[in-house]
């Protein structure tokens, strides 16, 4: 029988939640390096759980630079079977002001400096990321931020631009032409790894700023960032609380992530060295022993 194990990572602003009292900081090594930063493992209302903040708690790593393959096989080592990302992001749309939720169900990837598979030597694995995000777990993120009631919006295209800059006025508006609701810089390829991994994968994205189209926001601003970030916290680590609580009670047996990795598989056994096999143990174990 699976345990199910959730894991939250934490984006700009969430870096700790204070209310998880029974605390555990772990070092984790991985073959791609070490995590952000210490993983904490918590136990919250007789439910393990586990809190990664993405960019180190200080935040001292750049989006370019954070090691999201060492990130998802750390938590992938502890028995995570699902990740929820709580990320700062701007808004494209005027219906989407600063403070506002969007559980986001899609994604456009325009990064490129960037590691995007564990599939990168010997072993070629295609996955499929039509619908990127865990279904029933965006019902568990619903559920918990309605309780809270925050004011969401349920489904929205998340555009991953490079970073660490801002968008020019240009890109902003491209990507407002492609009716994309929010813009933020980490969620990929964090999404396509929890996909590789099979960890099923929801992303909560807590609005800013409206991005530089907006004719109040022309320079969005670090301070005024910070400000907003602080308040929409509080509501994350509440978020989180109920997120706990509920999230089991969500789980589709039939989620497409469980397995992706049956039917993804296209190189031959015999191209498979010791040492690749190693490597992708924690990542794919369930299915290259076979």
């Amino acid at each position: 029988m699976t345990i199910n194990k959730l894991a939250i990572i934490g984006g700009s602003g969430l870096y700790d939640v204070e209310d998880f009292k029974n605390r555990e900081l772990l070092d984790l090594i991985t073959p791609w390096g070490k995590p952000s930063d210490q993983v904490l493992k918590t136990n919250y209302n007789d439910k393990e759980v586990y809190f990664l903040p993405r960019h180190g708690r200080g935040h001292f790593i750049s989006p370019s630079k954070i090691n999201f393959r060492a990130n998802i096989d750390a938590l992938k080592q502890l028995g995570v079977t699902d990740i929820v990302s709580v990320s700062a992001v701007g808004s494209l749309k005027e219906d989407l002001p600063p403070g506002k939720f969007v559980i986001v169900d899609q994604f456009i990837d325009r990064t490129f400096a960037r590691e995007k598979t564990f599939f990168d030597d010997e072993i070629v694995i295609h996955v499929s990321m039509a619908h990127p995000t865990s279904n029933g777990l965006m019902n568990a993120c619903e559920a918990a931020i309605k309780k809270e009631k925050i004011e969401y919006q349920r489904n929205g295209t998340y555009i991953v631009m490079e970073g660490p800059q801002f968008s020019t006025l240009a890109e902003s508006n491209l990507y407002r032409s492609w009716k994309a609701d929010v813009i933020g810089m980490t969620n990929m390829p964090e999404a396509k790894l929890a996909r590789e991994a099979e960890i099923r994968y929801a992303s909560v994205s807590m609005v800013t700023d409206y991005d530089c189209w907006h004719p109040d926001h022309k320079n969005v601003d670090v301070q005024q960032v910070v400000k907003v970030l602080l308040g929409n916290a509080v509501k994350a680590k509440n978020m989180i609380k109920n997120l706990i609580e509920n999230f089991e009670n969500h789980i589709e047996p039939d989620d497409p992530t469980n397995n992706c990795l049956d039917v993804a598989i296209i190189t031959a056994p015999e191209k498979r060295t010791k040492k690749t096999l190693e490597k992708l143990n924690t990542i794919a174990g369930r299915v290259l022993k076979k």
